[in-house]
Parts: structure tokens; C-alpha cells; sequence
């Protein structure tokens, strides 16, 4: 029995396979938002789907690297349709230390999706003036 060829699963296949590809190769990379105020330095991520545990944050050589992986869900194709648009894998962002911020004193916290690092300020010290002997 010859079965018809139907145009729009065909196009319905192609896009799916299409999208699969290239949201494995372009990965899965929080939006991140990084603003200033009386606390110190703010950087936000997003980052829902991945648990605390799959999230680490670690500064090296006054680099600050948030690094971590959000999982694919198992579900279930009993539908017979099927599909994923949301990116999974591994992820981590980079981002270079001001000189006023205190790496000793860097808090994390994870709320509704969203990963918080507060990078508070050093105290500023005063200029000082050395006297050149002559």
C-alpha cells in the first residue's frame, strides 16, 4: 500500500530536525544583568530550570565564572507529538573583577529562577603622597 505524501509533516520534520540542531550547537547561555549600587556590584542571571546544586560560582585571579548545566526533562512522547524549543547543557560566563571589589566577601543566592552574585566594595583607600628625597 503507497501511503500520500503530505507536505506539512514533511515541513512539520524538517523544522523540527532544523531546530534540534542548531539549539544543541548554540547551547544553553543565561542573560545575565550586572548593575552598581550602594552595596556593590550586581549580577543577575537567569538560570531557571538548573537546580543550586548543578550551579558554581568561583572567582580565580579576579575573574568571576558562573558555571553550571541545565538538564533535560524526560518526557514523554505518547502524544506522538513532540517538541522541545527550550536550549539544555552546560553553560558558564565569564566576567573580569573591578579592583575596589572584595573577592573574600562574595555572596550567592538562588530565588525563582534566578541566580544573584553581590560583589561588594573594598574600602577605597585615600591617595596618599610620597615625598621624593633629594
Amino acid at each position: 500500500m503507497l501511503t500520500q505524501w503530505d507536505p506539512f509533516s514533511e515541513i512539520s520534520r524538517l523544522q523540527n530536525d532544523f531546530f534540534r540542531r542548531n539549539r544543541q550547537d548554540a547551547g544553553f547561555r543565561p542573560a545575565v544583568d550586572i548593575y552598581q549600587d550602594d552595596k556593590g556590584i550586581h549580577v543577575r542571571a537567569d538560570v531557571a530550570g538548573v537546580s543550586p546544586e548543578d550551579i558554581k560560582v568561583e572567582v580565580e585571579n579576579r575573574v568571576l565564572t558562573i558555571s553550571g548545566e541545565r538538564k533535560l526533562e524526560k518526557t514523554s512522547d505518547e502524544g506522538g507529538y513532540h517538541r522541545v524549543e527550550r536550549q539544555y547543557g552546560s553553560f558558564s560566563r565569564s566576567f573580569a573583577l573591578a579592583e575596589d571589589v572584595d573577592p573574600e566577601s562574595i555572596k550567592a543566592d538562588y530565588r525563582n529562577g534566578v541566580l544573584n552574585v553581590l560583589l561588594p566594595k573594598s574600602e577605597v583607600k585615600a591617595r596618599k603622597q610620597i615625598a621624593v628625597n633629594g
